[in-house]
């Protein structure tokens, strides 16, 4: 019997090689091809036109009318808040994160809530089996949750299960797609041609049923989801579970939403009976410090998670090394390109010098934080690390900081004085362009026109 015909596909770009390497041609990832199967073409397939032979579609108008979708609520404010406002129905949604860092709990309260709420609801596990499923409910106190459960992997079969039922599910959760497997393909699961296959059959059913489809997804050591990167174009949304298994919190962060805005986060903390919802996340990345105490090198930084305030703690420290040696630069929860940006705008525009001294940052419980008006808080907790002189311990500070020394405004200045002034934060360090930060109530707001106005500020203050 003749040899079937393989081909090597790449598990990280999808790249196809006749031979095996190893290092892939196209992404440049070392050890990521596969042996697949190659697909059977039909001999006069490729010499039909697509011009002729099909049918025709309607066009419609771009200003139709289109009522707004209604939203199906998982009984869960934050993972709603992710969500944009809840599930729409037939939807599709994609979380990844970390192995065990709570991703089927997550699920599972979410699936138990809304059972329990009259939604039909099924859950499909093609990692474990029914009876570890039904003891992790039991944990969380949903053992009674009337939720259609099963272990499964093959695809034909689950589909043909949904279909049947005499009541079609509002929402079905598949944990996880890596392990989901076609049968019209050849290939283990979770190679490129399984994941996309079998992802693209189960997001067929919910369009036309109509269900909300929640897919969980594998990462890659790099924190990427793992699989084809068309995974990610296929789905509704995508949310991305973040965490140290060492710390308390968790963070559901939205990377990509058809039905609402992107960067919203929702925080939970991780306790005895499951995932918590987090109602005042500042509390959690701000450390417990007396009323009106100052802490050298530290300073409160009121961060904005998509529409959400957050505050938390940029600490600093700055050491003197010998002579001849090369100093360190140390960052915890920032981009470290950013940092050697401020430290080279303070040493030009301020006359500061950082050359003989190594330099850590930190942002305190773990937070990791992209949002461009960190630069003057970093800068803040840098000039008091330096010259070892403690800000105000009721002051918080945020503002773009520019290579010319200039500072720019924020954005939704008015919602971080507002998140401040709430925690009992009686003043801050703003650009003088604040538009909105002025005039914001029981919070007295400093404006400065550059970094180094600032520094001579501080340099001045008692």
């Amino acid at each position: 019997m003749a040899k079937g015909k393989t081909r090597y596909v790449c598990q990280a770009c999808g790249a196809v090689a006749a031979r095996w390497a190893g290092q892939c041609a196209d992404c440049r990832e070392w050890n990521t091809l596969a042996e697949e199967a190659a697909p059977v073409f039909t001999p006069f397939a490729a010499k039909q036109s697509l011009q002729t032979g099909g049918r025709r579609i309607a066009l419609e108008s771009l200003a139709d009318e289109v009522a707004l979708p209604a939203r199906l609520s998982t009984g869960m404010d934050e993972l709603d808040r992710a969500l944009g406002g809840g599930l729409v129905a037939g939807s599709v949604t994609l979380i990844g994160g970390d192995p065990g860092i709570g991703k089927s709990t997550l699920l599972l309260q979410a699936a138990g809530k809304m059972a329990r709420s009259g939604a039909g609801v099924a859950y499909v596990s093609g990692e474990e089996a029914a009876d570890q499923v039904r003891l992790r409910a039991r944990r969380l106190g949903l053992a009674k949750a009337h939720v259609a459960l099963a272990a499964e992997t093959n695809v034909r079969d689950i589909l043909t299960t949904l279909t049947g039922m005499a009541t079609a599910p509002g929402l079905v959760i598949i944990d996880s797609i890596q392990t989901m497997h076609s049968d019209t393909l050849e290939g283990a699961p979770g190679t490129v041609s399984q994941v996309r296959a079998s992802a693209q059959e189960l997001i067929r059913y919910a369009k036309l049923s109509g269900a909300a489809l929640i897919l969980v997804g594998h990462v890659t050591k790099d924190g990427q989801l793992a699989g084809p990167r068309v995974l990610e174009h296929m789905v509704d949304t995508v949310l991305y579970f973040e965490g140290e298994r060492s710390h308390q919190y968790r963070i559901l962060r939205a990377v990509k939403n058809r039905f609402g805005g992107t960067d919203e986060i929702g925080v939970f903390a991780m306790g005895s009976e499951g995932l918590e919802q987090v109602a005042n996340p500042s509390s959690l990345f701000l450390t417990s410090r007396t009323e009106g105490a100052s802490v050298t090198g530290a300073v409160v930084f009121p961060a904005l998670e998509g529409t959400r305030p957050v505050l938390c703690e940029i600490q600093a420290l700055v050491v003197r090394v010998p002579s001849g040696a090369t100093p360190r630069r140390a960052v915890v929860g920032w981009d470290s390109g950013r940092l050697a940006m401020l430290l080279a705008v303070l040493e030009a525009r301020c006359g500061l010098a950082f050359g003989g001294h190594e330099v850590y940052l930190n942002v305190a419980g773990g937070l990791r934080i992209a949002d461009p008006a960190a630069d003057l808080a970093v800068a803040c907790a840098l000039v008091s690390a330096l010259t070892d002189r403690p800000l105000p311990g009721d002051a918080v500070a945020f503002g773009e900081v520019a290579l010319s020394g200039e500072l720019r405004a924020a954005g939704l200045a008015s919602l971080r004085l507002k998140e401040a002034a709430k925690l009992g934060f009686g003043r801050a360090f703003v650009p003088e362009s604040g538009g909105d930060a002025k005039g914001s109530g029981p919070i007295s707001v400093a404006g400065f026109r550059t970094l180094g106005a600032l520094v001579d500020h501080l340099a001045r203050a008692d």
